[in-house]
């Protein structure tokens, strides 16, 4: 596994860790639709979750949640749009979320919560 790979799953498991404790019910990690994949699915209190997570080393290339284009913004939206299809929950409110990790180390990650970020 590539060292970036790396980093994008325990940057992700952190993500899940993070979630948990503010009380969300993680129901679904890594779904994927013909090509896009939705990081996390979580219910916050009666409001479904669509989290995408990104995880950066540094600062150099600019805030991790500054790679979620408004492109990436769409295929999010459309992804989301089949999983409520594929799991009837067409009525459920939902909301677009970012957590924006850097590694602090192997295991540990500053972290910053974007709700409602689009």
């Amino acid at each position: 596994m590539s060292d970036a790979r790396a980093l994008g799953r325990s940057g992700e498991e952190a993500a899940v860790n993070y979630l948990r404790k503010k009380k969300f019910k993680v129901v679904c990690r890594g779904f994927r639709f013909h090509k896009g994949e939705i990081d996390v699915i979580a219910y916050d209190k009666d409001i479904l979750v669509f989290v995408e997570v990104k995880t950066r080393r540094s600062p150099d290339f600019g805030q991790p949640e500054e790679s979620v284009t408004p492109f990436k913004q769409r295929q999010i939206r459309k992804l989301a749009e089949a999983y409520l299809m594929l799991n009837n929950l067409g009525d459920v409110p939902c909301r677009f979320d970012i957590l924006s990790l850097f590694a602090d180390g192997q295991k540990s990650f500053r972290i910053r919560y974007i709700p409602d970020a689009f």
